[in-house]
């Protein structure tokens, strides 16, 4: 007997008005053939309508493998609650996701949960437990007293709740059920037996499986192939058969966002530093340098989505990593990869030679249990309370991802990004910049459109060290709020620095240091 079905099949064992999760990490580990079936369904019959859809994780680059996109249609898609969201600029078409419009638009109940929680919660479904409960979040927009997660005027049901519990405040999550759950793994068996030989990446797969379960769901993977049964060895099966109702095989299955296969994401040999991909000289390139002066060898630092992830390839460009020396560093990402070399723009997640891979909650337990001292991570706006934002800022609305446990549970803290945005023009100049034409946008602000993490508490209050990090200047972030500790060369303070931020910094050194000039160099 086979559990092998088809994606259209699959499609059809959803429900009106069922609750379906499903996992990806971008492009890494998505199921895409079956929420593209699934939204196929809905266009074509018109059912199932009115469905919640539970993403730990965006799922999906918006481009060749679309994923949530598939299922963001008005009618099929009546309440979403993710760990991130994608907000790409297609690179033809210019547009954003169809996801973000219908957020936009206030067409759907869209909530967004830190990855932390939405990676943990599933544990509390699988037993069956009333709910999640954390400090981590306290003082962000997943706190009730802010949006409680909220991230359109649609969304009105308290998914968050604060409670107090022997005399100290926590955010809970309550658990519901999850109806239908469309995972991802390599290979299965005609048993379901599921072994993940080609993914990056294990991400919630075996705990969404398990949450599924206990709910009295449906469980259906996508493979790669279909293998004979006792073909593998148990450690090789991640997810065992008795938690999986059917497959579906797609022999066109992407490891990744433009990536069909690449073996070197799955360890077994170190990352060729030639192998990877240069910077060009430009504001990010020395954001990126700056970064990674405060790298150290020997301790484990965790790396997030942006500006920062830059830092690992121009220490490769410096020969840092050259001789096997890539072994005196311990980089992972907020997906569990750990060892090798963590990649940035759409390869972000996985590492290039990695030596271990955690799945997505121990990654996170890992985490929240304060095992990454040193943090690098990227900022769209900070304000003069010392709050950060990337979750929702202008027309974008990428959610918090894994941001809010990384940056409550480091030691130390870098927020990189460039100093404005929106046609930020620099040119190179000996040793310094110039700035040619300024962003539209400015980034250092009175007040951020929403508090992802509340920085200068930490500081002040469980004694973190943080540093902003931009092309034109350095911040220190101290109890007072951010002091100016360094700035470029060619730069004038006073029209590149103060009169493009809304609000004073409490200090300036004296005297002004200059960033180093090789941060500039071709």
């Amino acid at each position: 007997m086979t559990k092998r079905i088809t994606a259209t099949e699959a499609a059809g064992l959803v429900r009106p008005g069922d609750t379906v999760a499903s996992v990806g990490v971008i492009g890494w580990i998505t199921p895409d053939a079956l929420l593209r079936a699934l939204g196929e369904r809905f266009r074509r019959d018109g059912q199932p309508g009115g469905l919640t859809f539970y993403f730990p994780c965006g799922t999906g680059d918006s481009i060749d493998i679309r994923g949530m996109d598939h299922v963001a249609v008005e009618g099929l898609m009546k309440r979403i609650v993710s760990g991130s969201y994608v907000n790409p600029l297609h690179p033809v078409k210019r547009t954003r996701p169809e996801l973000m419009r219908l957020i936009r638009e206030n067409r759907v109940e869209a909530y967004s949960w830190p990855i932390g929680a939405s990676m943990h919660w599933l544990r509390e479904v699988a037993r069956k437990s009333p709910g999640y409960m954390t400090e981590i979040g306290l003082g962000t927009y997943a706190d009730p007293r802010q949006q409680g997660g909220k991230f359109t005027d649609r969304a009105t049901e308290d998914l968050i709740e604060l409670i107090e519990f022997r005399g100290k405040e926590y955010l809970f999550y309550p658990t519901f059920p999850l109806n239908v759950g469309f995972i991802r793994a390599s290979s299965a068996d005609a048993f379901g037996n599921l072994s993940y030989e080609d993914e990056a990446l294990m991400s919630s797969n075996t705990a969404l499986a398990l949450a599924v379960k206990a709910s009295g769901g449906i469980v259906v993977a996508q493979v790669k192939r279909e293998v004979e049964r006792h073909s593998r060895p148990a450690h090789f099966v991640r997810v065992p058969g008795a938690l999986v109702d059917h497959y579906v095989v797609e022999p066109e299955q992407m490891a990744g966002t433009d990536n069909p296969f690449d073996p070197i994401y799955l360890g077994g040999t170190r990352a060729a530093p030639s192998l990877l991909p240069r910077l060009p000289l430009g504001p990010d390139k020395v954001i990126a340098r700056r970064a990674a002066a405060e790298v150290r060898s020997g301790r484990t630092s965790i790396f997030g989505f942006g500006a920062s992830s830059d830092a690992p390839l121009v220490m490769a460009e410096a020969g840092l990593f050259d001789d096997g020396r890539i072994d005196d560093y311990q980089f992972t990402t907020e997906h569990g990869p750990f060892g090798g070399v963590v990649m940035s723009g759409w390869q972000f997640s996985a590492n290039m030679g990695p030596e271990a891979l955690l799945d997505g909650l121990q990654q996170f337990d890992f985490i929240d249990g304060g095992n990454c001292p040193f943090a690098a991570l990227a900022f769209a706006q900070f304000d003069q309370e010392g709050h950060v934002n990337v979750s929702r800022f202008g027309a974008s609305n990428p959610g918090a991802g894994g941001f809010i446990d990384i940056a409550q549970n480091a030691q130390e803290l870098l927020f990189t990004g460039t100093f404005t945005t929106g046609g930020l023009a620099c040119t190179m100049t000996e040793g310094g910049l110039r700035i040619a034409k300024e962003g539209s946008v400015r980034k250092l602000v009175a007040r951020a459109d929403q508090v992802t993490y509340p920085v200068r508490t930490g500081v002040a209050e469980r004694g973190q060290s943080a540093l902003v990090i931009t092309e034109r200047a350095v911040f220190r972030v101290e109890p007072q709020g951010l002091a100016l500790i360094e700035i470029a060369r060619g730069v004038d303070v006073r029209r590149d620095i103060l009169d493009q931020m809304e609000f004073a910094p409490h200090r300036i050194a004296d005297p002004l240091p200059f960033m180093d000039a090789a941060l500039f160099a071709g």
